[in-house]
């Protein structure tokens, strides 16, 4: 009888057949990670073989290349391509209480939505600084799991502040808020993103240890008029946004690689909410593509509080 000792889970399972070390804990309800189904194409599922070393498979073709790639010591293995035939005491390596969270979330499922209603909304776009020259530096399926979790956490804080993520694109993401109603959508997209920005920063050390890359990002702001409606084919469609508005957000994010900030929004947002946050620099005379005329943006550093002169 092979077993496993699992932790920081505390966990002894018992396998079954030939199953690895990762579908014994899949099926045993261990949250353990991974992201290319058990091909030996990412290495998000490793872990530490602290006994029994003895009794585990040699490594597969795949799981070969893939520690001959990162420098793995002998003890480190893939759990997907892992097998025992003795008692093995293992310690999953991504593992914190984000990465549970992660593992078990389920995605909802779509929104409804009135179609071509025109509507005073706030937009904001938020994109991954550098992400090309970071993914290189990244296995493909990393760079897929290091997307999801860092959609995960930024779509949560949307949420929280009453918007909701309208599209994805690539490493980028666009945000909405205002579509129910509900007030004051300028000054909870900038809350929403003075706190991106600080959930990426809590977490760059976690990236950082596993990738060795510093993670940042940038965020743009602004508040116009846009068509909010449902669009695709009937079993594909979703809720979106369109309009002029919509474009001058994307640029907005876009000047943050200019001007070295990381939260630009437009004086549309600034004229309501001046007095509620604390701008680093007024940035005149930009020329804003696809834009007529010159404009004023404002980099955000905190909201203000009521001890701020």
């Amino acid at each position: 009888m092979a077993t496993i000792y699992v932790g920081p889970d505390d966990r002894q399972i018992v396998t079954r057949g030939s199953e690895t070390i990762l579908a014994a804990s899949l099926r045993e309800g261990i949250p353990h990670a991974y992201a290319c189904g058990g091909r030996a194409r990412c290495s998000i599922c490793r872990v530490s073989v602290e006994e029994g070393l003895e009794f585990c498979s040699q490594r597969s073709r795949g799981e070969r290349i893939m520690s001959e790639r990162l420098h793995f010591s002998p003890e480190i293995r893939l759990a997907c391509q892992t097998k025992i035939v003795g008692h093995v005491k293992v310690r999953r390596l991504v593992i914190d209480d984000d990465d549970i969270e992660f593992t078990r979330s389920i995605a909802e499922g779509p929104r409804t939505a009135s179609i071509g209603e025109e509507k005073h909304l706030a937009i904001l776009f938020a994109d991954v600084r550098g992400f090309t020259a970071l993914s290189e530096r990244m296995l493909p399926y990393d760079v897929i799991y290091f997307l999801n979790r860092y959609f995960h956490h930024t779509s949560k804080v949307i949420e929280h502040y009453g918007g909701y993520v309208d599209n994805y694109m690539g490493d980028g993401l666009m945000a909405l808020f205002g579509h129910d109603n509900t007030p004051d959508a300028r000054f909870r997209a900038v809350s929403a993103g003075l706190t991106m920005l600080e959930e990426v920063r809590k977490r760059s050390g976690h990236f950082e240890a596993l990738y060795g890359v510093n993670v940042r990002i940038g965020v743009g702001i602004h508040y116009g008029n846009v068509v909010l409606g449902t669009i695709g084919a009937a079993d594909r469609h979703r809720i979106t946004a369109i309009g002029d508005a919509v474009n001058f957000a994307s640029r907005i994010e876009s000047a943050n690689k200019k001007y070295g900030t990381e939260l630009l929004i437009s004086s549309e947002v600034h004229r309501r909410i001046a007095d509620r946050i604390k701008v680093g620099r007024r940035i005149q005379h930009v020329a804003i593509e696809g834009k007529s005329g010159q404009h004023v943006l404002y980099e955000v550093k905190s909201l203000r509080s009521w001890n701020d002169e």
